[in-house]
């Protein structure tokens, strides 16, 4: 591993803002070197590539799952900033497939060693007005948790808030940033982002796959969708996919760049 690989680990946050260690399954298996040299060599080549963006607020996004079935491509994002010199990640994670979940600050680093599918990154930069009202939010806990449900589900329906997952609260927040008196709750910033145009992936799921998945997985559930929706496959969610598109269409943010 050379220097820059081991300064990068060196800076990783392992504390949560809100809880113990995450984004881990519950095995007790330390990762291999070469997981943890691939997890490195990304979070370099997207510091590298953060330093000269200008930016000091990015949407960061990673490929933890296969989710091609689907016509996604990436399955979590959180928000890196800029800090003493160093880029943190802020992001919600859900613990061992558990029902809960917990907001939690990180490095680069730890939030590429997360036995990825795929060792590649996305950003998008939000304009420099979206970056300013997000930035302060990032760095402070209790902003930070003001939209945060720890009811966890990973399908959770964008309109509802029964529960929510992690790509759901960060737009969430972003919309309680842009707008701190109209989205100063959950239904309200989903009323904003109504407004803005936001749209949902639809993910069909025939009614045995859906069954398996509620009866075997902890952290899926369907009964905060809308039934004629539900009962047909039709399972709307927040994906990374789809926020990038909105904050694309919306003039929020800039293009998806992708991070090999």
């Amino acid at each position: 591993m050379n220097t820059a690989l081991r300064t990068l680990l060196g800076t990783v946050i392992a504390m949560a803002a809100f809880g113990a260690h995450a984004g881990r399954t519950c095995e007790n298996k330390t990762p291999n070197a070469a997981t943890i040299d691939r997890a490195m060599t990304l979070a370099e080549h997207t510091a590298t590539r953060l330093n000269g963006s200008g930016a000091q607020v990015v949407v960061l996004a990673r490929a933890g799952q296969n989710l091609g079935e689907y016509g996604l491509r990436y399955s979590h994002l959180g928000f890196a900033y800029q800090e003493a010199g160093a880029w943190r990640v802020v992001h919600k994670l859900n613990q061992c497939g558990a029902a809960r979940a917990s907001i939690y600050r990180q490095g680069l680093g730890e939030f590429f060693l997360d036995d990825l599918y795929e060792y590649e990154a996305a950003i998008v930069i939000p304009t420099p007005a979206v970056q300013a009202a997000l930035l302060d939010t990032l760095r402070d806990n209790n902003r930070l948790a003001q939209l945060h449900t720890p009811a966890y589900n990973m399908v959770a329906y964008p309109w509802a808030q029964t529960y929510q997952q992690s790509n759901q609260w960060a737009l969430e927040t972003l919309a309680m940033t842009q707008d701190p008196i109209a989205a100063r709750s959950r239904e309200q910033a989903q009323a904003w982002l109504r407004v803005k145009g936001y749209t949902p992936s639809t993910l069909h799921i025939p009614a045995f796959k859906r069954l398996g998945a509620r009866l075997t997985a902890a952290n899926i559930a369907f009964d905060d969708h809308p039934n004629e929706k539900r009962f047909t496959g039709r399972i709307e969610t927040v994906t990374v996919d789809s926020v990038f598109a909105w904050l694309n269409r919306s003039g929020l943010g800039g293009t998806v760049q992708v991070i090999r």
